[in-house]
């Protein structure tokens, strides 16, 4: 049975310190790319087998446009998000299955509360409940049927993974990673999702996150305008004050968030970092995302640093900062 890297091939990633004292250890696997796709660090078994989670939306949105999607601006980014279910982000899904001709009852994701603590409270207030719209992978499930309604395929079934559109997803996959797909399982929102390398993921970001809008072949003007289209609306990638959306915002990065610890990012000049924190845990993924693309000369280091300190990394005791959570690759 294929599964995902064992831990004696990992290596410490970041470290939870609290008062002084290493409360707690994040080990993983991680590799950089460089600006021309060349391995230049490497961490653990990065070519053990991972499932990338919601860190392969960006290859599932890019499958989407090469099948036929008339995707763009906000409602691209939401295809590609994970998103915290604000009003914002629910009235874009909307507009996308309007024009599938669709509504909720078609999203194959399951129901679920919004993330964003404001937008959650509000709809407590007002008796709501969860819905599918809400739930942090609506866009892409929209997406996906609006696909499905461009080329005439079933809406139904179209999380199945023998579906003609999940099919073509996985033939692009294929194509990017450059490996065939070790594994199909099923993600947490319902669609298949792939299980690749550690390595072979980086290489399918890299490609997306260098190409061209000017590029003579279409899946490489494609994949450029689906970055450039995140980084103008870094709010659609996940939300206010969350790690990607801050990391997009204040830095220019091509950023996506998978769960289990997983995590892809592109700096502005195309080196590209992966990686898959064995825990499950996120918490400390962009901050070592951000300190080896830093390590690397892809972003500035006091850039990088007011990056850190917006983000949720302080370790508190008695309602006060004590610690924190660093990496230590």
């Amino acid at each position: 049975m294929p599964q995902t890297i064992a831990a004696e091939k990992a290596v410490e990633l970041a470290v939870v310190e609290r008062s002084g004292f290493v409360e707690s250890r994040h080990t993983g696997v991680a590799v950089v790319l460089d600006a021309d796709g060349v391995v230049s660090e490497r961490h653990g078994d990065v070519e053990g087998l991972i499932l990338p989670r919601s860190s392969l939306k960006p290859l599932q949105a890019l499958a989407l446009l090469t099948a036929g999607a008339d995707l763009a601006g906000e409602e691209l980014g939401l295809s590609t998000a994970s998103h915290t279910g604000t009003d914002r982000h629910v009235a874009v899904v909307r507009s996308i299955l309007d024009r599938a001709g669709l509504d909720e009852r078609s999203l194959g994701c399951p129901p679920a509360w919004p993330s964003d603590q404001p937008t959650r409270d509000a709809v407590v207030r007002a008796g709501g409940e969860p819905t599918r719209e809400r739930m942090n992978c609506s866009g892409k499930h929209a997406a996906m049927l609006l696909t499905a309604v461009a080329n005439g395929w079933d809406t139904a079934t179209y999380l199945e993974p023998g579906h003609p559109l999940q099919s073509h997803i996985r033939q692009v996959i294929e194509r990017l990673t450059g490996e065939r797909v070790a594994a199909t399982a099923v993600d947490g929102c319902g669609a298949p999702v792939y299980a690749v390398t550690l390595l072979g993921l980086a290489r399918a970001v890299h490609r997306i996150g260098v190409s061209s809008e000017r590029s003579p072949f279409a899946l490489h003007r494609q994949a450029g305008t689906l970055v450039r289209t995140v980084r103008e609306h870094p709010w659609t990638i996940e939300g206010p004050g969350r790690p990607d959306t801050v990391a997009i915002e204040r830095l220019g990065v091509f950023a996506k968030t998978g769960a289990e610890g997983v995590l892809v990012m592109t700096g502005p000049g195309g080196t590209t970092v992966a990686l898959k924190v064995l825990d499950g845990s996120s918490r400390a993924a962009t901050a070592v995302a951000l300190r080896l693309l830093e390590r690397h000369g892809a972003l500035p280091a006091d850039d990088v640093a007011a990056t850190l300190a917006a983000l949720p990394l302080s370790v508190t005791g008695g309602g006060r900062d004590v610690g924190e959570i660093r990496p230590v690759v």
